[in-house]
């Protein structure tokens, strides 16, 4: 009886130790299983110190991706840059700008491809490039360094507007000229570099009227600038005539400067000058035209004192016609101010059309260029044609 009794308490004490021991075995496992969980998924920290995203899992360092880009990712790396870079490369096809206005003399700028059409010596041709978005300039900025005093100082007065016109991914260099051109800054992206310059620039001017006839030299006694024997005003200081200065010389070098910058910039002339022209040029206009249009170099023209009344503006507009810019007239400073933002914009943000020409006579080396839109009622400039020896190059 005292045996049995005996077995039954160690059943019971064993009982409890089982009972008690089954709560901390599962309070055990339940600590480990939340030591070995993973950690929860959080979205990535968007702070600017936040490190890189980690790859998918089905993903390897270093491998691509295969989601594609969203189509506005597309869009921003296309377009612009695509054009831009098949103009760079190529060499067999010619890249007309073009400018478009309204009545009002306002850019238009909401054109779609289909609505232009492009001939070629009356044959229309396939436009197979197309961009309307604004180009980086490559400019030379040409002045006249041989104006009347007034002419001049209006001139100088406001050069330093200039520099506003440009952005920091233009290249603009500075020339002078009268008798010769000369280099006052070469190409810069430094825009308070530009500024510098034009602000420093002393411009020359000459007398109006004055000759080879008067000077130092000959014009006799004189006092307190007049002439003791007549009591005029004497040509004293005065520079070169205006008829000696050479327009085409100056045009030539700017267009020698731009021929070899990256054809996916747009090449201008920026030309300030009352359009007076020397008959002994080393470079004929044509020659000059033909510079210009073989570089892809357009030419925009602010003609400034008396020209327009002198009919001495025919030589400008006709630089710019021929190449597809633009000519201005200037009655003051105020108006030189104004043109100078205007010019860069226009020439920025032209239309750029492109095409492989077909069906053109290769026996003949200058081609001609007409440029239509469908859209009724507005002003279209472009240049007038081409070389196809800038195009087609001989085979080595």
């Amino acid at each position: 009886m005292t045996r049995n009794f005996q077995v039954i308490r160690l059943a019971s004490f064993l009982g409890i130790l089982l009972v008690l021991s089954v709560p901390a075995r599962a309070q055990a496992q339940q600590q480990g299983g939340q030591q070995q969980s993973p950690p929860s998924l959080k979205p990535p920290d968007s702070s600017p110190n936040a490190p890189p995203s980690q790859a998918p899992q089905n993903q390897q360092p270093g491998q691509r991706s295969q989601n594609p880009p969203s189509t506005a990712a597309q869009r921003g790396k296309s377009g612009d840059n695509d054009t831009r870079a098949y103009i760079r490369t190529r060499t067999d096809i010619v890249v007309v700008p073009v400018t478009v206005k309204n009545h009002d003399g306002q850019l238009v700028g909401d054109l779609r491809r289909d609505e232009f059409r492009i001939l070629q010596d009356g044959i229309e041709q396939k436009i197979i490039r197309f961009s309307s978005d604004p180009f980086p300039l490559s400019a030379v900025v040409v002045i006249d360094n041989n104006l009347s005093q007034k002419q001049s100082a209006q001139v100088q007065k406001s050069l330093i507007a200039i520099a506003a016109g440009f952005g920091p991914a233009d290249e603009v260099a500075v020339t002078t000229y009268d008798q010769f051109p000369k280099t006052v800054s070469d190409f810069s992206f430094n825009n308070d570099q530009l500024f510098t310059t034009l602000k420093r620039l002393d411009l020359g001017s000459h007398f109006p009227g004055a000759g080879f006839d008067g000077g130092p030299l000959t014009a006799g006694p004189t006092a307190n600038g007049h002439s003791l024997e007549n009591g005029a005003p004497t040509p004293l200081g005065a520079k070169l005539p205006p008829q000696s200065k050479c327009l085409d010389d100056a045009v030539y070098a700017a267009a020698e400067m731009l021929k070899g910058r990256g054809r996916d910039r747009r090449k201008t002339v920026f030309l300030i000058s009352d359009g007076n022209n020397a008959r002994h040029n080393e470079h004929t206009f044509n020659q000059t035209i033909q510079l210009l249009l073989t570089g892809d170099v357009s030419v925009y023209s602010i003609s400034v004192g008396h020209a327009l009344l002198q009919h001495e503006t025919a030589r400008l507009e006709k630089y710019a016609a021929d190449t597809g810019g633009d000519a201005f007239f200037a009655g003051n400073a105020a108006d030189l101010e104004r043109l100078y933002s205007k010019v860069t914009e226009q020439a920025r943000n032209q239309y750029i059309l492109a095409f492989t020409p077909e069906e053109a006579d290769r026996t003949k080396d200058y081609h001609t260029i007409e440029v239509r839109v469908r859209r009724p009622d507005l002003d279209v400039s472009a240049r007038e044609g081409y070389y196809s020896s800038a195009i087609f190059q001989p085979k080595q």
